[in-house]
């Protein structure tokens, strides 16, 4: 999500602590697979992001697309080195006259151990005989690798090495994959490489434009190239550091990440639901069909003029279309021009959407804890950003939804 000044990225607690990315995830490489399983070292994770200093550069708050309350709810700690081998992490004591050398271990007979049957198919994803696997969508990640790792390794679609164990499932991220959060170009890898990985068995890992790729896309490609914000002169590059730019993406990004963000689409169909990130209307101003607004998306953006991406930018960072009076009407705008009987979007937090940050005298209130994707505007609007930037959850779910 796009917010507006004074909003740092922050760390949180893994909501998984004994679960760690594999570290192959981070290697070079879009579809980067191991021969094996590769453990990630002690204290791998345990470094909080570097951020760009945001002294460094000016930036007209007003031409901002999205001022909001801070995140103020931050979680902190990171995971530790690994479990402790005794009481309070101290190493437990051994037997008095005990050496490493010594090699009179007790021999343990077959009988004596108590033999637990191992279910193969514990944990998997049940696949259909014939036809498409389950749908499922993930809401904004914004760089917080672990938390992904740990929510699509708990519904099954990846195993305890990172790999997708989802058969024919197919799997559709809404966007916004970096900012804020320490590793964005992480999660860009892992999308990627479980893209080849699904395809290879019959299922697929897909993925759509949100905002924050149009931002990180416009900072490498514009810098602090002056455009016409409509509120004064801005620039992508200070927009992107005050929205939770990240100096450790910008500087391991390469040229497959950035081909691979350039050629995402903007919105799809899938079993009746029309995904798009962005909770706007917005998208009426790029065509009448789902082909025909991903291809004047991709045709913007392949002619590289910083005013043209930088309206682009400013049209995808609206929200609340959907949520007050009238948000019912205007999801059925783009139901009927696109298609499909429900719209699930990310974007913008669920905790923003349900009212529960921020108060008439402008304090903000604790938001209540998101466990599950919020349905709303006459059931016709499914919103999916948990809100992992404001200490909430990663949300991944399976479509459709009873509710």
């Amino acid at each position: 999500m796009t917010q507006g000044a004074g909003q740092g990225p922050e760390m949180r607690t893994p909501t998984v602590r004994d679960f760690r990315v594999p570290a192959y995830v981070h290697e070079a490489g879009p579809y980067a697979q191991p021969p094996g399983p590769h453990p990630a070292p002690p204290g791998q994770y345990d470094r909080p992001a570097e951020p760009y200093d945001r002294s460094a550069e000016p930036y007209d708050q007003a031409a901002d697309p999205y001022t909001g309350p801070p995140e103020p709810y931050v979680r902190s700690g990171s995971y530790a080195g690994g479990p402790p081998n005794g009481e309070a992490g101290v190493p437990a004591a051994e037997p008095e006259g005990y050496t490493p050398t010594e090699r009179d271990l007790p021999v343990i007979n077959r009988g004596d151990t108590v033999q637990m049957p191992v279910d193969p198919e514990a944990g998997r994803i049940p696949q259909p005989e014939e036809g498409p696997g389950p749908l499922y969508v993930v809401g904004d990640v914004h760089g917080y690798l672990d938390e992904l790792v740990s929510a699509l390794h708990e519904k099954g679609l990846i195993d305890l090495e990172g790999r997708w164990a989802a058969g024919t499932s197919r799997l559709w991220f809404l966007g916004d994959f970096t900012d804020r959060g320490p590793d964005g170009i992480g999660v860009i890898d892992l999308v990627m490489r479980l893209s080849a990985e699904a395809a290879a068995v019959g299922g697929y890992c897909k993925a759509l434009m949100g905002n924050h790729e149009l931002l990180l896309l416009g900072a490498r490609r514009f810098g602090d190239t002056p455009v016409n914000s409509g509120a004064g002169t801005a620039t992508f590059q200070a927009a992107w550091l005050l929205n939770g730019g990240q100096k450790t993406d910008m500087e391991r990004l390469q040229d497959h990440h950035l081909q691979w963000m350039a050629r995402l689409d903007a919105m799809e169909l899938a079993d009746g639901h029309l995904l798009v990130h962005s909770d706007t209307t917005a998208y009426l101003d790029y065509g009448d069909s789902i082909e025909a607004v991903n291809d004047t998306i991709r045709e913007t953006l392949t002619r590289n003029d910083a005013d043209e991406c930088w309206d682009l930018f400013r049209k995808f960072t609206k929200r609340f279309a959907f949520r007050d009076d009238g948000g019912a009407q205007a999801v059925r705008s783009l139901l009927e021009t696109y298609g499909g009987s429900r719209i699930v979007h990310g974007h913008s937090p669920i905790p923003y959407l349900r009212g529960e940050v921020g108060s008439e005298d402008g304090e903000n209130s604790p938001p209540l804890a998101v466990e599950e994707p919020h349905v709303y505007a006459d059931k016709l609007a499914i919103a999916m950003d948990g809100g992992v930037t404001m200490a909430g959850k990663l949300l991944v779910q399976q479509l459709p939804l009873d509710n």
